[in-house]
């Protein structure tokens, strides 16, 4: 997210492109590129209006849009379906507050406010579930991209807790993963293995989603650093972290847990179904947090 030039880069679920939105500027509205070969594929320019955020889905023409800078295409409050093969939005979902964060696949739209999370259906844009969050301003959520597996990751209702969905399991689980907030969130494209980062920056831990168990834990370095960005690669055997310190550092990850044992800690019991899991809603504290 570039502030000086009021930019906000997006990778897709595979890796394969990312998209640029743009908020202020004679270019305002968005671009989508591929990583590899390196080349614009499509974008828009809007004369009238800027783009916050712009999320796609895979390499399709369909894009999350939320309107943002001096002058927004869009409300704020709203995220809109953009349907890059027609011109126009084809849906739109609206919020009484501004929209934080959006992630998409195929059967999802997930939306990030300040203090919560919506889950949607794509296919009609019915609600699934709603959940509080502790204050999420960058709205941290990230969900499995391929509907082999559902898992979603955003901010618990406490400090540095992450709250795991497993909609395949209908359970939830709750991981304190660092004392300080939560700076920024990843999982592995199976979903198994959620990064997080705190803002300070410092230490990037790696925990198995299914057991919430702490597998791993990288040291950035000493200094105090913003992270930006968390990614697995295909193959879960690496992680890559970008900071505001320029650099991008790479870990490789060992095939068995090094963390110290006296992290782990038993999982919280099944709910008896998904159903149950939609019905504990936004507060849902059946589950206890895990790894300190």
């Amino acid at each position: 997210h570039n502030h000086r030039h009021h930019m906000r880069c997006t990778f897709n679920q595979d890796g394969a492109c990312f998209a640029v939105a743009r908020m202020n500027g004679s270019n305002r509205g968005f671009t989508v590129y591929t990583t590899s070969p390196y080349r614009e594929t499509f974008g828009r320019v809007f004369r009238d209006g800027g783009v916050a955020r712009a999320e796609m889905l895979f390499r399709c023409n369909i894009l999350a849009l939320v309107g943002g800078g001096d002058e927004p295409k869009f409300s704020p409050n709203k995220v809109m379906i953009w349907d890059d093969h027609q011109g126009r939005c084809i849906g739109e979902l609206a919020f009484k507050v501004p929209v934080r964060g959006v992630r998409l696949r195929r059967d999802k739209i997930v939306v990030a406010l300040e203090h919560k999370v919506f889950v949607y259906q794509f296919s009609n844009l019915e609600l699934e579930q709603q959940l509080d969050t502790s204050s999420n301003v960058e709205g941290l959520c990230v969900i499995s991209p391929t509907t082999e597996t559902t898992v979603m990751a955003c901010p618990g209702l406490n400090t540095g807790q992450v709250r795991v969905e497993l909609f395949d399991l209908g359970t939830t689980k709750f991981i304190a993963a660092h004392e300080a907030p939560l700076a920024c969130l990843a999982l592995s494209a199976d979903g198994r293995l959620l990064a997080t980062a705190s803002e300070k920056g410092t230490l990037i831990r790696v925990f198995d989603t299914i057991k919430a168990r702490l597998l791993h834990e990288f040291r950035r370095g000493s200094d105090r650093a913003k992270i930006y960005s968390l990614a697995f690669s295909p193959r879960n055997n690496l992680l890559g972290a970008t900071s505001d310190k320029g650099t991008v550092h790479v870990f490789r990850i060992p095939d068995s847990a090094t963390a110290p044992t006296s992290y782990a800690s038993a999982s919280p019991a099944p709910l008896s179904s998904s159903a149950a899991a939609r019905a504990s809603g936004a507060a849902s504290t059946s589950s206890s947090t895990v790894a300190s």
